[in-house]
């Protein structure tokens, strides 16, 4: 699988990787031997990147990629901290950093995390120094060889890649999320920060698999945070209306060359983008998994199919979410 610098970690990573949040919680029940085969599965495709955080399954997701990393050694962990608390930017200290790392240490067996990204944390945090002067003390004592963060809005974005420690920030990019290719990803570059391109299928609809007829379980947040009830909407179908976004992927599916799936296509458009270091699908078992890995060898898009999702973007999505992150 190609390898790209993952911005200041100094680190290489396969250029697909794997969110495993699907594994810890939020999206059914995915049994541990079926997490387990999934993260192999995708590892013996050429994953090297796994991303995760401490409240998937309540630690469930660190620890069942604990057991992986036992046995393929040389992978590099993302995890998450800062949604364990109420999300008030004064929860963000170095105290509480200490005892999330020390969870989050011991959930995944090991001594010094690869890379910590603040999860989503409230606006004015990026723009705390004391925060920023946290992380780096967390750095200096061997906690974290680097920190990222993860963000909702462009311009949270902005803000953290202006900072000079900050590795590598986490965004919502897919062919219904055009926006970090105005100036995120272009800052992104020039700073030599890593961009890692999460919800790549928009929860779901980028696979083309979905119709007016299908449903979610209760457990489920395509379900239970429709419209924002549990976290921030563009988490789910990327904050897209249902409708409309069935609508733009019948329109996308006529882009897709021959002998690819919709879901590759969707992950090759992302790999395509100047300035993504790695995109973090999830999966729900191996053949899923060993699927998304394959985007990472097909040929790179034709110029017809980069301007289909851009009339398709404009038409149908920007409307809805261009202004909102």
């Amino acid at each position: 699988m190609e390898q790209r610098e993952l911005g200041r970690t100094g680190r290489n990573v396969g250029v697909i990787g794997l969110g495993a949040w699907q594994l810890g919680a939020d999206w059914g029940d995915v049994s541990e031997d079926d997490a387990l085969a999934t993260l192999t599965a995708a590892v013996d495709a050429g994953v090297t990147f796994i991303d995760t955080a401490d409240v998937y399954g309540d630690g469930r997701s660190e620890q069942i990629v604990a057991k992986l990393i036992k046995e393929r050694p040389g992978l590099t962990v993302a995890t998450k901290m800062g949604r364990r608390v109420a999300q008030e930017p004064s929860a963000y200290t170095l105290d509480n950093f200490r005892k999330w790392n020390d969870r989050s240490r011991a959930n995944l067996g090991v001594d010094t995390l690869d890379l910590v990204q603040l999860h989503c944390p409230p606006t004015p945090v990026y723009s705390t120094d004391a925060v920023f002067d946290a992380l780096d003390t967390m750095v200096e004592e061997g906690r974290i060889a680097a920190y990222g963060v993860s963000v909702e809005t462009c311009e949270e974005a902005l803000t953290a890649i202006a900072r000079p420690n900050v590795a590598s920030v986490q965004i919502i990019l897919n062919a219904l999320r055009l926006k970090p290719l105005e100036q995120v990803l272009p800052a992104a570059q020039k700073a030599g920060v890593g961009i890692i391109a999460r919800v790549p299928l928009a929860s779901g609809l980028l696979s083309g698999k979905y119709d007016e007829h299908t449903t979610f379980g209760q457990d489920d947040h395509r379900n239970f945070n429709r419209h924002g009830e549990s976290f921030d909407v563009g988490e789910t179908f990327s904050g897209v209306e249902y409708g409309t976004g069935l609508q733009a992927v019948r329109r996308l599916q006529r882009f897709v060359p021959e002998g690819m799936t919709t879901a590759q296509f969707a992950l090759r458009w992302i790999v395509d983008q100047p300035g993504v270091s790695v995109v973090i699908p999830g999966a729900r078992n191996a053949v899923q998994a060993r699927a998304n890995a394959a985007a990472a060898e097909a040929a790179p898009l034709p110029a017809e199919a980069l301007s289909g999702v851009m009339d398709v973007y404009d038409e149908l999505i920007r409307p809805q979410v261009h202004h909102r992150w």
